[in-house]
C-alpha cells in the first residue's frame, strides 16, 4: 500500500506541475491529512509510513524542477506552514516558534520538517499552486486567483485529491487585451 501511495504522489505532483505552469522558484503548498490517506477521519488516524510515502513521491519531482514547498500544519497550529528558511527569506515570511509533530501540525509537515535542512514554521505564505490531499482546506496559502486543476487521479489512497494553480487577475475591462501565457 505505502509503495501505491508513493507512485500516486508523485504521478500527481508530475501532472499537477505540468498543469499548473509552474517554474524554478515557484511555492507549491501541499495540506495532506495522513488520516484520510490511511482510510481514517481527519485527525484520527495519523500515519507517519503514509505521510513519509506522500512526501517520498513528491519531494523528487519538486527538486527536479527547482520548486520550493510549504506543507500546511493541520489546525491545532492554525494551519501555519513548513518551508526552508531560505524560502522563508527569499519572499519575506516571517518565521515563528513552533514545531510540528504527529499530534500538533500533523505527520506530513513533521515528516517536511525533518527532511529539511533548516526548517521554519511561517503563518501566511502566497502560493502559486497548491496540492490538497485529504480535505486539508489549502485554499487561504494560495496567491489570487485560485484556478482548479482536473488531475487524471482523484485520490491518493483513500483521501480525496484537489489542486489549483493560481493566475494573475484580469483587469480592464471589454477593451483590455491580455497575455495568453498567464490564463
Amino acid at each position: 500500500m505505502l509503495e501505491e501511495i508513493k507512485k500516486q504522489a508523485e504521478a500527481a505532483a508530475a501532472e499537477l506541475l505540468s498543469a499548473a505552469m509552474l517554474g524554478p522558484g515557484d511555492l507549491l503548498v501541499i495540506g495532506c491529512s495522513s488520516s484520510e490517506i490511511v482510510g481514517e477521519r481527519i485527525g484520527k488516524g495519523s500515519s507517519v509510513e503514509a505521510a513519509e510515502a506522500v512526501y517520498a513521491g513528491i519531494a523528487p519531482v519538486l527538486h527536479d524542477h527547482g520548486i520550493l514547498l510549504a506543507a500546511q500544519c493541520c489546525e491545532h497550529l492554525n494551519r501555519a506552514l513548513i518551508v526552508e528558511r531560505s524560502t522563508a527569506e527569499k519572499f519575506g515570511y516571517e518565521p515563528v516558534n513552533v514545531r510540528p509533530w504527529a499530534h500538533a501540525g500533523g505527520s506530513f509537515a513533521t515528516t517536511v520538517w525533518e527532511h529539511m535542512e533548516c526548517p521554519v514554521a511561517v503563518e501566511h505564505i502566497r502560493a502559486s499552486a497548491g496540492m490538497d490531499i485529504g480535505d486539508t482546506l489549502i485554499g487561504m496559502h494560495l496567491k489570487e486567483v485560485a484556478v482548479p486543476v482536473r488531475l487524471s487521479m482523484k485520490r491518493i489512497g483513500q483521501a480525496n485529491l484537489v489542486c489549483a494553480r493560481t493566475r494573475p487577475k484580469f483587469i480592464g475591462g471589454e477593451r483590455a487585451r491580455y497575455v495568453e501565457e498567464l490564463k
